[in-house]
């Protein structure tokens, strides 16, 4: 099962000649040719992969020029596909960049897969999610957590553009796929338009008789509320592995905002280097603003604004800030699933040097 000592050569005859008689009746006993079930650590096929945004940013026109937004469940988007896997971007979810024209509606559906969207650029458009109806503006974080319906409606006058992450790889790998499109384009909005942010929005305060493990009510993170948070947490002394690092909350429970995803905001001071880290989630890193490079196990990525980049479970890694401005990431993580699973594990390399060289 694990990494055993190497069979007899009579075992491992034996073992190939029951073979046919076994499966026969859907059984099976391990082979000699078998990959080992357990490792001593994780060793996923994910591969570090960087996209830069001026190579994304011209895919993104040629799209909007050739390609029709659908009725129904598909949306225009541009998948940021991983060498390494069948199917996403990382082992548990699948990252797009989703791009809307003025005038244009991303009909209403709904599916077992919970989504984020991250707002890259403009202005205009608006989601809604269960019938509540939020702006959507550049910096801002909307949720769709699973199953509920949501559409989107541009009443722009430029392209919107956002990133898309859902956590469909996982409910695939669980067959546990839904998907259903609404009776029509738009659904009926609310009369209370905002109200699960209106209610817990604050981030501090709550009604006294909301549930403390209750799924997370709140569906729009506005850019500038955020960013606040991160000015004012950047003030402070940071973390010398991370930087300053704040994570997306459920205000209910203080835990992620989605219970398979962990969305985060990180900054790096002028000139700070990060330390080397891994952990069992894998993540997928949209730079917000500055210019660096990080290490990600044996590659190199000299990052700037728009650029995106993906680190691979037990991927040693770091991050250093090489321009004069504070630089800032936005990111999505797999952690909420391993932490629910019991399975979330990280390591930080204490000595000096890459951790095993190069």
């Amino acid at each position: 099962m694990g990494q055993s000592s190497p069979l007899s050569e009579g075992d491992a005859n034996n073992r190939r000649r029951l073979r046919d008689e076994l499966a026969a009746l859907n059984c099976a006993i391990h082979q000699p040719d078998d990959p080992p079930l357990f490792t001593r650590e994780p060793a996923s096929p994910m591969r570090p992969v960087h996209w830069k945004w001026g190579d994304l940013a011209a895919l993104l026109e040629t799209l909007g020029h050739e390609l029709d937004l659908e009725r129904g469940g598909n949306r225009r988007t541009l998948r940021l596909t991983n060498p390494g896997l069948p199917y996403g971007t990382t082992p548990t979810f699948w990252g797009s960049i989703q791009l809307i024209l003025p005038g244009e509606v991303a009909t209403a559906h709904r599916h077992a897969a919970s989504a984020l969207r991250f707002i890259i650029k403009g202005s205009g458009a608006f989601t809604t999610v269960e019938r509540e109806r939020y702006p959507m503006n550049e910096g801002d974080l909307v949720l769709t957590p699973n199953f509920m319906w949501h559409d989107h409606e541009h009443r722009g006058e430029a392209p919107m553009i956002w990133l898309d992450v859902l956590d469909i790889s996982l409910v695939r790998s669980l067959h546990a796929t839904f998907f259903a499109p609404f009776e029509s384009d738009l659904q009926p909005v609310s009369k209370q338009p905002q109200r699960s942010f209106q209610l817990f929005g604050s981030g501090i305060m709550r009604p006294p008789s909301a549930s403390t493990n209750g799924s997370n009510p709140l569906l729009v993170y506005p850019v500038n509320r955020a960013m606040a948070a991160l000015q004012a947490a950047g003030e402070l002394d940071g973390d010398p592995d991370l930087g300053t690092v704040l994570e997306y909350q459920n205000p209910l429970t203080g835990g992620p905002a989605l219970t398979t995803l962990t969305p985060a905001l990180q900054a790096l001071a002028p000139g700070h280097a990060t330390r080397y880290r891994r952990m069992t989630a894998s993540s997928l890193t949209y730079v917000v603003a500055g210019k660096g490079t990080s290490e990600v196990g044996e590659s190199l990525f000299d990052w700037g604004p728009g650029d995106f980049f993906v680190i691979p479970p037990w991927a040693w890694h770091r991050h250093q800030n090489l321009g004069g401005h504070r630089a800032v990431f936005f990111t999505v993580s797999d952690a909420a699933a391993h932490q629910a699973l019991g399975l979330y594990r990280e390591e930080r390399h204490r000595g000096s040097g890459r951790p095993g060289g190069r």
